[in-house]
């Protein structure tokens, strides 16, 4: 089965990006920065089997693929989601959850992309070591959310124009600079974000467990961007600085529409206009797109690219109050939860294996 059984008609399932940069060859093989070759180290432990480490054989009930609470579907509460039967409310769950996580595959195919690109233009080996190991991350990322589609969802929607329009500008960028600011810090940021909420609210097992482990990889690659940026960006001019910062704040006005998911209500023809103007006036959903920056935003305080047109915008979009969240227990945090996922999943096979060989 392919993940060509989009939702919406495409005209076309191929998309070329002219891209240009520069390749670097580094011929200094010394040790390189400390940082950046511990994140590398960590980054060939934690390769993990995507086909072994998840529970492929456990059923998805497609009227509610990651058991979430009524409430947090976006149109919960309109008079449109009220007027709906069962039937109707199980479709709406089961296209909003293959929209989603067709975004996050398209997501991860982009960051596959550039995380190949970073190998072959970032000046330094240790940079371009770690690259190395993101390019398998991503892949991975790719294999389990093209499957999750294909085999539990059995649906699969076009990329979002927000995000398409990002991901052309990042990769058609030539500076390298530019691929890590607008995929290790933007698009993944933001995705590290949307991975967690359904990573702490999903019941269902399997999208549960498969974003935790995408997320331990994740914040490994927002690291990467910020050790190598924050090192970087000082020897800019504050021109070259500003430059950045437009890039950031537009960036972050797209991202923000591209949760708004209208080609979902668009695609299922339930009164579109009226969920997408309810969506827009709904606290609920200006509370879940605000915490999605929650990543994003103070990464960007971190490496200096916060000047007062971002502050501006930043407020305007209801995200200013992120700029001092503490990134790294974050990261901890985030490893922690995979490391104890990943005990608990050792421990049941070990139950298992006792308990056949008792029975023996």
């Amino acid at each position: 089965m392919s993940t060509r059984m989009y939702a919406l008609p495409v005209d076309q399932t191929q998309w070329q990006i002219p891209g240009g940069g520069t390749t670097v060859f580094d011929w200094e093989y010394d040790e390189g920065r400390d940082r950046l070759l511990s994140l590398y180290e960590k980054g060939k432990q934690k390769q993990w089997d995507a086909a072994e480490r998840l529970d492929w054989s456990i059923e998805v009930d497609c009227n509610n693929p990651m058991g979430v609470p009524e409430q947090t579907i976006a149109i919960y509460g309109s008079r449109v989601w009220d007027s709906l039967g069962d039937k109707d409310k199980g479709m709406v769950r089961h296209h909003l959850a293959a929209w989603q996580f067709s975004q996050f595959l398209h997501g991860e195919q982009g960051a596959l992309i550039c995380s190949s690109k970073i190998v072959h233009t970032v000046p330094g080996l240790d940079a371009k070591f770690y690259a190395a190991t993101q390019v398998m991350d991503e892949a991975r990322h790719m294999e389990v959310y093209s499957r999750y589609l294909r085999e539990k969802l059995q649906l699969a929607y076009p990329i979002n124009p927000s995000l398409k329009a990002l991901l052309n500008d990042v990769i058609s960028d030539s500076r390298w600079d530019m691929t890590y600011l607008g995929m290790q810090v933007l698009i993944e940021g933001l995705a590290l974000a949307a991975f967690g909420l359904i990573r702490d609210n999903a019941s269902e097992p399997l999208a549960q467990a498969l974003n935790t482990y995408v997320m331990q990889d994740e914040a490994r690659h927002v690291a990467f961007g910020r050790l190598t940026l924050r090192e970087y960006y000082p020897q800019l001019t504050q021109a070259e600085r500003d430059e950045r910062e437009e890039f950031c704040i537009e960036a972050c006005y797209q991202m923000q529409e591209r949760f708004v998911g209208e080609e979902v209500w668009r695609n299922l023809d339930i009164d579109a206009d009226e969920c997408i103007d309810y969506m827009r006036g709904s606290q609920h959903f200006k509370a879940f797109r605000s915490h999605l920056f929650s990543r994003i935003v103070p990464t960007l305080n971190d490496l200096g690219l916060f000047g007062d047109k971002m502050r501006h915008a930043f407020a305007e979009m209801g995200i200013i109050g992120y700029e001092h969240h503490d990134l790294d227990a974050l990261i901890a945090q985030d490893e922690q939860i995979a490391g104890d996922l990943d005990l608990a999943r050792i421990q049941q096979v070990d139950k298992v294996i006792d308990y056949a060989a008792t029975e023996e």
